[in-house]
């Protein structure tokens, strides 16, 4: 079941298996030593998909100048069944009703360029390092 939530109408439990989820991926998973708990959360819409088993797709549209999409996320024991694909629609869906004609940032991962690039999204930089892990930063604009 999809959700699309602000961060007032996200549970304490909820919430609670978000940031688990997002250490688990980014932090553990990823061997990467950050301050992942930002403070940008209040200010965002949390679209996150779950199943019997909680919450097995995850991203953030963040509401600030320029609006971004981050902290996508497929929880490992669910990655290469279309899922991410899935999420992303989601977050387009939500960015055409709400965000029409806005320029939209992305900082990802520089290995999934072909992945949001299929979303619409150009690469607007270099490949970069950001806490050891390459990046690139990309945007999306409705024509």
């Amino acid at each position: 079941m999809w959700h699309v939530n602000t961060f007032e109408e996200l549970d304490t439990r909820t919430l609670e298996e978000i940031y688990r989820l997002r250490v688990a991926v980014f932090v553990v998973e990823q061997e990467c030593a950050y301050q992942e708990i930002d403070g940008k959360d209040a200010n965002c819409t949390h679209i996150y998909k779950t199943d019997e088993t909680g919450i097995i797709a995850y991203l953030r549209i963040v509401h600030e100048t320029p609006v971004s999409i981050g902290r996508v996320i497929v929880r490992q024991d669910r990655r290469k069944g279309g899922l991410g694909q899935e999420l992303m629609r989601q977050a387009m869906d939500f960015v055409h009703t709400n965000h029409q004609g806005e320029l939209i940032y992305l900082h990802g991962q520089a290995h999934l360029e072909k992945f949001y690039q299929s979303f619409g999204f150009r690469t607007t930089s270099d490949v970069h390092l950001e806490d050891g892990i390459p990046h690139i930063d990309m945007e999306y604009k409705e024509n």
